[in-house]
């Protein structure tokens, strides 16, 4: 689901980024009120996971398309909202800059479309409530299908809204809104299945890892916290290394409903602010399309998953210590919201 910048123009762009860095902003504030420092290094393989799966484009049965995971579902339910929202940034920093997956005109809109109704509406809403008085593996696959398929039907819905007030004429509302919520449907239904099997392993290995169930009435983990940590990490660079070079080669869920509507998944746009954030993205991204330049060769879709996943996992690391995220001196919980 990540837009191009043909598909905003600045106006929209600007307001979209001012949405989402007061998001951050509230954030930061809030994970620097927590008491979790193990969540740093759970943020940074989390984050490297995030990246490694998004990479795996997976097909849909007699659509002709293909989708991937946002993440943000998982993020929150592992991390909570706020650290899972700012690691989610992370992710869509990094595919942005260095793999120019996404417009940088348009990485406001993508992070609020795929980062903050996952993490906010998903966590708060659903995950938190579900778990109140307790988890379980049935109330886990439950929360993680109801949180994907809401929180990509409400992304699915605000590209369509922002190419609207965008006014891009090539998709009619209606038309792209009748296109975009179906497929996102079902790209959801597989999100939330795949995102309840890697929370359904987090609760059997180390439950208290999960936010907002807290450690009193659970069973006791089968791993350690560095054990779980460790094994996530092995499947990141598994996934990003070796899956991602099985992913579905068919259009993903916004590419197909555009080609329906517009008969093309690329749109032109001209002025200086899409022509500067070209040249930024031209410039920085040494493996654009998760490739090596100018090669098709499969190394390179290695290569980006590996890397791409490490400087995710390092960007959220660093900055956790630099920003003295979670280092409150009074006791406190990410339970406590």
């Amino acid at each position: 689901m990540h837009m191009a910048d043909a598909l905003v123009i600045p106006a929209v762009a600007g307001t979209m980024y001012a949405a989402s860095t007061a998001a951050a902003a509230y954030s930061i504030v809030q994970v620097r009120k927590e008491n979790d420092p193990l969540k740093i290094p759970a943020m940074g393989v989390m984050g490297a996971f995030v990246f490694a799966a998004q990479m795996i484009n997976f097909t849909i049965p007699g659509t002709g398309s293909s989708g991937h995971l946002c993440g943000g579902m998982m993020l929150s339910a592992i991390l909570g909202p706020y650290a899972g929202f700012l690691t989610m940034i992370g992710v869509l920093l990094v595919q942005c800059l260095f793999f120019a997956d996404g417009g940088l005109l348009a990485l406001g809109c993508n992070i609020w479309n795929m980062a903050f109704y996952g993490c906010f509406i998903g966590a708060l809403l659903i995950w938190k409530p579900m778990m109140k008085n307790g988890a379980d593996k049935k109330k886990i696959i439950t929360a993680s299908v109801l949180g994907c398929v809401l929180t990509l039907q409400l992304g699915a819905f605000s590209v369509v809204l922002e190419t609207l007030l965008s006014g891009v004429t090539e998709l009619p509302f209606t038309v792209f809104l009748a296109a975009m919520q179906p497929i996102h449907l079902a790209i959801g239904l597989v999100e939330g299945l795949i995102t309840a099997a890697v929370l359904s392993f987090v609760y059997e290995a180390r439950p208290e890892m999960l936010w907002g169930i807290g450690k009193t009435g659970q069973a006791k983990g089968r791993l350690s916290f560095a054990k779980t940590v460790t094994i996530l990490g092995i499947c990141a660079a598994l996934i990003g290394g070796i899956l991602s070079l099985f992913a579905s080669g068919l259009p993903d869920g916004l590419e197909w409903a555009m080609e329906r509507v517009a008969g093309t998944s690329e749109l032109a746009a001209e002025g200086g602010a899409y022509a500067a954030a070209e040249s930024v993205q031209s410039t920085l991204s040494f493996l654009p399309d998760y490739a090596f330049k100018g090669s098709e060769s499969a190394a390179g879709t290695t290569v980006s998953g590996l890397v791409g996943g490490l400087i995710v996992a390092l960007i959220c690391i660093g900055c956790s210590m630099a920003f003295k995220f979670f280092r409150n001196a009074a006791k406190s919980s990410s339970a406590e919201v």
